[in-house]
């Protein structure tokens, strides 16, 4: 395979999203010595629609859309994205033919009064974007008010140095990424918080007919992560996985076994089935598929037809 002489990233261009490009820059940068790997930063509808939670304005396609345009139209070869923000069903014509080691993928409770959610007094408010860590929290800790916390890793930071929020709970990677550790008060274990698909890893998307891409980026990808993501995704496909469904999946390795762990619950966190499979990380998409069919056999059907049922 012949070197191109240029590779453009398409990104958005949040602080997070555009070190995770640099990052995958960097990394092309030393696959391909001599090439040009420049970052076409874009704004998404994602990033621009802030007053609403984003279940209600069209889900997670609304931060990748924009870059995928680029590539259509050539603007770009290739795109890099959180893997807990790329949609379920990929669009036709697209693949994601890499998904990179992750950073720590659990949650991160982050407050400057507070050490952990057990200290958070009744009344205290919470700020989180997602469905899942809502149920979460609902379920766990009724006492507390629960409020929605949408923008970049910045904003949602200086909202809660502005006082609105007692505390908000955070992916752990996108602060760990920026150089803000020390704002994590505590890592929330699986137990506490099961993470969302995908969180903490990253992916390359490129157009399916691109082959050239395709190759360029091959050696990214970090198996035993994919293993672990695919497991997680086709769980969460399975399930109509979406911002409309509060649903964590995560996997691990463990003595070459995959272990995978995964919840649906309603966001009031009444209603709330769990299950964990274990299995060969070979077959990661048929244990994803495999637990989500045991979880609707014990309740998941009835809670996604209620939520099928939300206006």
């Amino acid at each position: 395979m012949s070197s191109p002489s240029r590779i453009v990233i398409a990104s958005r261009e949040s602080r997070l999203a555009l070190w995770q490009a640099e990052h995958v820059q960097a990394r092309l940068s030393t696959l391909h010595p001599g090439v040009e790997v420049v970052i076409l930063g874009m704004t998404t509808q994602g990033d621009q629609i802030l007053d609403r939670p984003l279940a209600q304005i069209g889900g997670k396609g609304l931060f990748i859309k924009e870059l995928e345009v680029a590539m259509q139209a050539g603007r770009a070869d290739l795109a890099v994205h959180s893997m807990k923000d790329v949609p379920m069903e990929m669009p036709e014509g697209f693949l994601l033919p890499v998904i990179s080691a992750r950073e720590n993928p659990l949650d991160a409770f982050v407050s400057n009064r507070y050490a952990s959610l057990d200290e958070l007094p009744a009344g205290a408010v919470v700020g989180t974007s997602s469905l899942r860590r809502e149920a979460i929290l609902r379920a766990r800790y009724p006492q507390l008010q629960v409020r929605s916390l949408r923008g970049n890793l910045d904003t949602r930071l200086k909202k809660l140095d502005d006082g609105q929020y007692d505390a908000i709970i955070l992916a752990a990677a996108g602060l760990i990424r920026l150089g803000l550790r020390e704002r994590i008060q505590a890592v929330l274990t699986p137990e506490q918080s099961l993470p969302a698909p995908g969180q903490g890893a990253l992916g390359i998307e490129v157009l399916a007919g691109r082959a050239d891409a395709l190759a360029w980026v091959a050696p990214l990808n970090d198996a035993q992560t994919a293993h672990c993501v695919k497991a997680e995704r086709a769980f969460s496909r399975a399930l109509g996985g979406s911002c409309q469904v509060p649903l964590g999946g995560y996997a691990t390795l463990e003595h070459d076994r995959l272990w995978l762990r995964g919840f649906v619950a309603t966001p009031d966190g009444q209603q709330m089935v769990s299950g964990e499979i274990r299995g060969n990380p070979a077959d990661d998409e048929a244990l994803g598929r495999q637990l989500a069919e045991e979880l609707r056999g014990r309740g998941a059907d009835a809670i996604l037809a209620r939520l099928a049922a939300c206006p």
